[in-house]
C-alpha cells in the first residue's frame, strides 16, 4: 500500500495497449497502480461482434502481463470478478477507495461519450486527474482545429498534403515523390479471371486468446458473429507477423486491386492491419515508413505504397479529426432525412443479393470487410433504401473488430450515407448496380440481372440508385459531382421515373425498410 500523495492511478483502456502510451511516461513502479478493467458498459453498449470482445479483452491481458513483467503493479478487473462495477468510471472510484493515490492519469478517450463522463467524473474523486494528448496520432485535436479554422470545406486531399509535407513521407524535398500527391487513378481495377491473391496469412490463438474466447463464446451468445473463426494478432508480435506478411508478400499487388471484390474472398490483398493499429499494437507512422522504405528499395509500386499511406496519414487521421472537431452535434447529423430501418439480412447475410450476402458473411465470420465493400455495398444500400443513419452507426460498430466511434462514424455518417451533408465527402458515393459488376465478381453469380434496370428480375441497386437522384434532385443540384446523373435524370422519360419510384417503393417494402 502506498504512502497518501506519493503515486498516481494511471488508466489504460482497451484501445491504448501501446508501450508508450502517455498516461504511462514516467511511471515509477515502485509509487504508481496502472488500472485495466473489462467493462461490461462498454461491452454492450453495442453488442459488439464476439470476435471483438476476445480481440480487446485478449489484447488487455497480455498487455497487463507484459507490464507485470517489467515490475510495474497491475490492477486488472476481469470481466467475471465479482467486485467488477461495471463501468471504467465505477472502476476509477472504486480503486482510489481503495489505494490512497493522489493521481489519476489517463491518456484522452478515443470516444466523446466517455470522454465526457470521465470529465464529469474528475469532480467527484479525491484525486486530481491529469489528461495527456494521445500522441499516439499524427496530428493532434489542436493542430487539426487549426488546419480546418476557416475552411468553406474540409476535404481529405488537402489535409493529407499537408501530413505528408509535416512528416516527410512519400516526399523529394518539398514535392510529393513521382510528381503527383495521389495515384488513385490507378487503384480502380477489377480483379482479372484468373488472378489469385496470395495465400494468406492468419493468427493462431494463444493460449490467453483461447480462453478468452471461450469465455465469450458461452457469455454472450446473443452477440453477433462467429467466434470459433477468431485469427486476429492480440499482442505487438503477432501485429508485426501480420504486417511482415503484408509488406513482403501482399503490398505490390494492393495498389492495382484495393477497390476489387471477389466472391469468397474477404481479404484480398487488404493487409488487416487495422484492428491492430486501432487499439495499438502497431504505431501509425512506423508502419508508413515502413512503406516507405518498401517502395525507395523497389519492392512495391508507387501507387500500392502512396494509397496505402494514404489510408493511414490521410484518411484515418482526418476523419478522426473531423470527429473531435464536430462532435457531439455531428452524431445527429441526418441531412438526407432517412428514417428507414435496417434490413434484416444485413444480420443474418440471407438475401439474394449476391454482393450483400458476401459482405455479410465476411463480417459475421471474421468482424472484417475490406472498404468497398463497406463504402460501395452495405453503405451504399443502407444509403439507397434512406435507411437512419443511427441504425447504420449501430450496425457498423456492432460488426467490425477494427470499428471505434472515432473512425466509424464519419465512414458511415459521412462518407457511407452523406448523412453529415457533406462535411467528409464532396458528394454521396451513390451507385447503382453496374459499379458493383464494373469491381468485382458478384454479378455473374447473383440471382438478380445487373443489366436489367426496372424489371421483375433486376438488380436492386438499380430502381434504388435512381429514385435516390429523383427523391433528392433539389439537394444534389448544388453539388458540382452530381450534375452527370442529374443530367440523365432531367432526360428521362416521367413514366421512366415514376417506374423507378414504384419499383424502388416495392423493394423498401419486401426488405422491411
Amino acid at each position: 500500500m502506498t504512502e497518501h500523495g506519493q503515486g498516481a492511478l494511471r488508466l489504460v483502456l482497451g484501445d491504448q495497449l501501446s508501450d508508450n502510451l502517455s498516461a504511462l511516461e514516467g511511471l515509477d513502479p515502485d509509487r504508481d497502480l496502472v488500472l485495466m478493467a473489462e467493462s461490461v458498459a462498454e461491452a454492450t453498449a453495442w453488442k459488439h461482434h464476439r470476435q471483438k470482445l476476445v480481440l480487446v479483452w485478449s489484447a488487455m491481458r497480455q498487455f497487463a502481463e507484459r507490464l507485470r513483467a517489467r515490475g510495474v503493479r497491475v490492477r486488472y478487473v476481469t470481466l467475471d470478478d465479482p467486485a467488477n462495477t461495471g463501468s471504467i468510471g465505477g472502476e476509477i472510484a472504486r480503486a482510489l477507495a481503495e489505494e490512497p493515490l493522489d493521481r489519476v492519469i489517463r491518456t484522452a478517450c478515443g470516444k466523446w461519450g466517455l470522454e465526457d463522463h470521465l470529465l464529469a467524473l474528475a469532480s467527484t474523486l479525491p484525486a486530481r486527474m491529469e489528461i495527456r494528448e494521445d500522441d499516439r496520432f499524427l496530428c493532434s485535436r489542436k493542430q487539426f482545429a487549426a488546419w480546418a479554422e476557416g475552411r468553406k470545406e474540409l476535404r481529405m486531399e488537402y489535409f493529407y498534403r499537408e501530413m505528408r509535407r509535416a512528416t516527410g513521407l512519400l516526399m523529394d524535398g518539398d514535392k510529393p515523390v513521382g510528381g503527383q500527391w495521389n495515384f488513385d487513378a490507378e487503384n480502380r481495377k477489377k480483379l482479372p479471371a484468373g488472378v489469385r491473391p496470395p495465400q494468406r496469412l492468419r493468427t493462431s490463438p494463444n493460449p490467453t486468446t483461447r480462453e478468452v474466447m471461450a469465455l465469450v463464446g458461452t457469455g454472450f451468445e446473443d452477440h453477433f458473429g462467429r467466434v470459433d473463426s477468431f485469427a486476429w494478432p492480440t499482442n505487438p508480435e503477432e501485429a508485426e507477423a501480420i504486417l511482415d506478411h503484408f509488406f513482403a508478400d501482399m503490398l505490390a499487388g494492393f495498389g492495382d486491386w484495393q477497390d476489387a471484390m471477389s466472391w469468397g474472398r474477404p481479404f484480398l490483398w487488404h493487409s488487416l492491419i487495422s484492428p491492430a493499429l486501432n487499439i495499438g499494437l502497431l504505431d501509425p507512422l512506423t508502419v508508413c515508413r515502413r512503406a516507405e522504405a518498401a517502395y525507395r528499395a523497389g519492392k512495391a509500386p508507387l501507387n500500392a505504397v502512396e494509397g496505402f499511406i494514404r489510408q493511414i496519414l490521410g484518411w484515418r487521421e482526418f476523419v478522426r479529426g473531423v470527429y473531435w472537431l464536430k462532435m457531439p452535434e455531428y452524431a445527429l447529423r441526418n441531412a438526407l432525412d432517412a428514417q428507414g430501418k435496417l434490413p434484416w439480412f444485413y444480420w443474418t447475410g440471407e438475401t439474394d443479393m449476391a454482393c450483400v450476402s458476401d459482405a455479410v458473411t465476411a463480417a459475421r465470420d471474421h468482424a472484417y470487410a475490406h472498404h468497398i465493400q463497406r463504402l460501395m455495398v452495405t453503405g451504399n444500400l443502407a444509403m439507397l433504401l434512406g435507411v437512419h443513419p443511427d441504425a447504420v452507426d449501430d450496425w457498423y460498430m456492432v460488426v467490425f473488430a477494427d470499428a471505434y466511434e472515432w473512425v466509424e462514424m464519419p465512414n458511415t455518417r459521412g462518407m457511407a450515407t452523406f448523412a453529415d451533408g457533406g462535411i467528409v465527402g464532396s458528394k454521396p458515393y451513390a451507385a447503382s448496380g453496374a459499379y458493383i459488376d464494373r469491381m468485382s465478381d458478384y454479378c455473374k453469380g447473383c440471382r438478380y440481372d445487373v443489366k436489367d434496370r426496372n424489371g421483375d428480375n433486376a438488380c436492386p441497386f438499380n430502381a434504388l440508385y435512381w429514385d435516390f437522384i429523383d427523391r433528392h434532385e433539389v439537394r444534389l443540384a448544388g453539388l458540382g459531382r452530381m450534375m452527370m446523373p442529374l443530367k440523365t435524370l432531367s432526360k428521362m422519360p416521367d413514366a421512366e421515373r415514376a417506374a423507378f419510384r414504384a419499383k424502388a417503393a416495392a423493394t423498401r417494402k419486401a426488405m422491411g425498410v
